[in-house]
C-alpha cells in the first residue's frame, strides 16, 4: 500500500540524520491509466506507476536539494537514500547560507483519502467508443490516484490520496475546424458525459457551415467556463503573489496601489478544500481550506509562501514556492446558461482559447486567440462559426465594468497536464458575458 510505503521512507529518514541535521522531503507518486485516441479508435494505451521524492537535507541554514526516482522496493530504495543522504551531507559545508529559509518545526500531521469513485478505465473507454462511433474524434483520458506526502525531522507527516479522471477530446468537421471539450471529476457520470458529447456533436453540426469573419472593433461576448479559465489562469503568472505584489511585478499591482477594482459579483478564492491538490505544501506548512482573493471584486488577499513570509515578516499561507493557485474557485453568478444565447443576442460565443500573454502587463492587459468553436450570433441564435480572432483587452475590463454576468452553473476543469507527472491543479468556474471584448485582427 502506498501509504504504507511512504511511512516506512520517512521512519528510515530518521534514522540517517545525524548531530544538529534536519531534513524535509515531498512524496508524489501515482497509477494512472493513459489512452490516447485518434480517428475514435485507440492508438496507444499505457499505464504509468511512478514515484518521487524530493529530498531536502539540512544543517543550520544551509540546506541541499535532490530529487530521484524510488522503484517502490523498500530494499533497494533505502540504499539509495542512505547514498544520497551522504552526498548531500558532503556538499553542505560548501554551500551559503539561506537567510530566506523558512521550515515548519510545529507538527502538523493531516491524512486525507478519498476512496476511488471511479470505474474501471476499460468501461470509460468502451462508452467513449460507443458515441464516437462514425465521427472523427481524438483524445485523452488520463485516471487513476494520485499520492502526495511530506514528512520531516520533527515527526511532522502528511498524506493526501484521490483518484480523479480527465477526458480531454476534440471532435473534429475538417481542416482546422473542431469542437474542443473536457469533461473532468472524482466519479465518472455516463449522463454528462454524453450530455456534453450531445453539444458538440451540435456545435460540430454548426461547423459545417460557411465560416464568417467580423472587422476588428468590440463586441459583446460570452466566454465558457473553459475559455475563462485561460483568462483567469494568468494570474497565476505573478499575479496573486504576495512577492511579485510586493516588488511591483504583478500585473494587479494597480489594484493593491491604487484601489483600482473588478465588478462587484467577481468573488474568487483559493478552494483547496473543494480542490483536488493536498492541503500542504512542500515545507510542511498547511494550508487553509479557503483563501479570499478577490472579495466583491475588491483584491482581498495574496498566496505567501514559507519565503516571501520569511523575508518581509509577515505570516505565510502555506502558498507553494511558485505563489501560484491550484485550486481556484470563481463564484458564480445569476445567469442561467440556458438564458446565454438570448442574453448574448448579437456576438460572439467564446468556446476556448489560446496563446495567452500578456500585451501591457502593468494595466493587467491580455491578448490571445479564439480557438476552435467560436460562433458569431444573432438575435440569439448561432448563425455561422467565426475565423479565428485575436483580442486585446484588460482583465480590468473584461471581470470590471464590462462584466455583465456569470452564470450560475459553474464547472469543474481539471488541469490536463502530464508534462512529467499528472498535476492537481483545478479550477471551478462559471462562464461569463461580456461587453465591448475587443479583438485587434
Amino acid at each position: 500500500m502506498m501509504r504504507q510505503y511512504f511511512h516506512d521512507i520517512a521512519a528510515f529518514l530518521d534514522t540517517c540524520i545525524r548531530g544538529g541535521e534536519q531534513y524535509k522531503c515531498w512524496f508524489s507518486a501515482e497509477a494512472s491509466d493513459f489512452v490516447r485516441f485518434n480517428r475514435s479508435a485507440i492508438r496507444q494505451p499505457g499505464h504509468v506507476r511512478q514515484i518521487y521524492l524530493s529530498l531536502n537535507l539540512i544543517d543550520g541554514l544551509r540546506h541541499a536539494e535532490v530529487t530521484l526516482s524510488l522503484a517502490g522496493d523498500l530494499a533497494a530504495d533505502r540504499a539509495q537514500l542512505a547514498d544520497v543522504v551522504d552526498k548531500l551531507r558532503d556538499q553542505l559545508p560548501d554551500l551559503p547560507e539561506d537567510p530566506h529559509l523558512l521550515i515548519a518545526t510545529e507538527v502538523h500531521s493531516t491524512e486525507h483519502i478519498v476512496a476511488s469513485q471511479l470505474p474501471d478505465s476499460a468501461e470509460m473507454v468502451d462508452e467513449v467508443l460507443t458515441a464516437a462511433r462514425g465521427h472523427d474524434l481524438v483524445g485523452i483520458l488520463a485516471a487513476g490516484p494520485v499520492y502526495r506526502g511530506f514528512a520531516n525531522a520533527f515527526g511532522q507527516r502528511n498524506w493526501h490520496e484521490t483518484a480523479s479522471f480527465n477526458l480531454d477530446w476534440s471532435l473534429y468537421q475538417s481542416r482546422d475546424k473542431a469542437v474542443k471539450t473536457t469533461c473532468a471529476g472524482f466519479a465518472w457520470e455516463s449522463a454528462a458525459f454524453e450530455a456534453k458529447f450531445r453539444n458538440a456533436l451540435e456545435q460540430l453540426d454548426i461547423l459545417q457551415r460557411e465560416p464568417v469573419t467580423i472587422l476588428p472593433g468590440e463586441y459583446r461576448a460570452y466566454l465558457t467556463p473553459t475559455a475563462l479559465s485561460e483568462i483567469i489562469g494568468m494570474l497565476n503568472w505573478g499575479g496573486i503573489s504576495e512577492k511579485a505584489l510586493r516588488t511591483r511585478q504583478s500585473p494587479l499591482r494597480r489594484m493593491r496601489d491604487e484601489g483600482v477594482a473588478l465588478n462587484a459579483m467577481v468573488n474568487l478564492m483559493e478552494d483547496t478544500a473543494g480542490g483536488l491538490a493536498p492541503a500542504f505544501q512542500g515545507d510542511g506548512f498547511i494550508k487553509p481550506e479557503q483563501v479570499a482573493l478577490f472579495d466583491h471584486g475588491r483584491l482581498a488577499g495574496s498566496l505567501v509562501s514559507p519565503r516571501t513570509a520569511k523575508e518581509y515578516g509577515i505570516e505565510t499561507n502555506g502558498a507553494d514556492g511558485s505563489e501560484s493557485a491550484s485550486s481556484l474557485r470563481l463564484e458564480g453568478g445569476t445567469l442561467p446558461v440556458s438564458r446565454v444565447l438570448d442574453e448574448l443576442n448579437t456576438g460572439v460565443y467564446i468556446s476556448n482559447l489560446w496563446y495567452l500573454n500578456f500585451s501591457d502587463r502593468a494595466n493587467c492587459r491580455l491578448t490571445g486567440m479564439t480557438r476552435f468553436a467560436t460562433f458569431w450570433v444573432e438575435g440569439g441564435k448561432i448563425k455561422a462559426p467565426l475565423n479565428v480572432m485575436r483580442f486585446d483587452d484588460s482583465l480590468f475590463r473584461i471581470l470590471g465594468d464590462k462584466l455583465l454576468g456569470l452564470t450560475c452553473e459553474t464547472e469543474l476543469l481539471i488541469d490536463s497536464d502530464t508534462y512529467g507527472q499528472r498535476s492537481t491543479g483545478s479550477s471551478v468556474l462559471p462562464g461569463a458575458l461580456v461587453r465591448d471584448l475587443c479583438f485587434v485582427l
